[in-house]
């Protein structure tokens, strides 16, 4: 479903524009999105309307499959840190997962109930696992939810195109960034 409306009080959510996922991305697609991520933050921020971001630091406790990634090397110490292009600013609010959603155990809930958001606008990586997981508990929470697909990539194709063509409409709205923008600009 295209983008109908932007709530009075609307949130930009992006998950896992963090530097060990950023580099890690060989796709010419990830320059696209944090270009258009970073349009977003910038926004929404002159509008006065909250940014969160969100990074992943692990894996849900018990997992099995922890650590079969092949890889004996541990994360780089900045691994988890927000890419530098975000320009993270004390009014932003910051949250960590350890799951796909930024939900889940996190208080962001929360944080946005207090902030009287009713709406969430979602960007960031990867589409076919942490922004799909946070859009599924988003619209669980009963949010408005906006989803950015111009400003989300996935390492893989299938799984991006899957989740913007299949899943999102059945989620919330979809809309490229200029038309989020354009609609906040139109409402403010």
């Amino acid at each position: 479903m295209a983008l109908t409306t932007i709530d009075p009080t609307s949130a930009l959510v992006v998950i896992d524009l963090q530097k060990g996922i950023v580099s890690a991305q060989t796709d010419t697609s990830v320059t696209a999105v944090v270009k258009q991520a970073t349009h977003l933050t910038t926004e929404f921020r002159r509008h006065g309307l909250p940014v969160v971001l969100v990074n992943v630091t692990g894996r849900a406790p018990g997992r099995t499959e922890a650590g079969r990634s092949g890889s004996a090397i541990p994360p780089l110490a900045d691994w988890a840190d927000l890419i530098d292009e975000l320009d993270v600013r004390p009014t932003d609010h910051l949250i960590t997962k350890r799951r796909r959603s930024a939900f889940h155990d996190t208080g962001l809930d929360t944080l946005l109930r207090d902030l009287g958001v009713t709406q969430i606008v979602l960007a960031g990586l990867s589409t076919g696992s942490g922004v799909e997981s946070t859009a599924r508990s988003a619209s669980d929470y009963g949010y408005h939810v906006v989803l950015a697909t111009d400003a989300m990539s996935d390492p893989d194709p299938d799984a991006h195109r899957h989740s913007v063509e299949r899943v999102f409409p059945k989620l919330g709205e979809t809309a490229t960034t200029a038309e989020v923008i354009h609609m906040i600009e139109a409402t403010r």
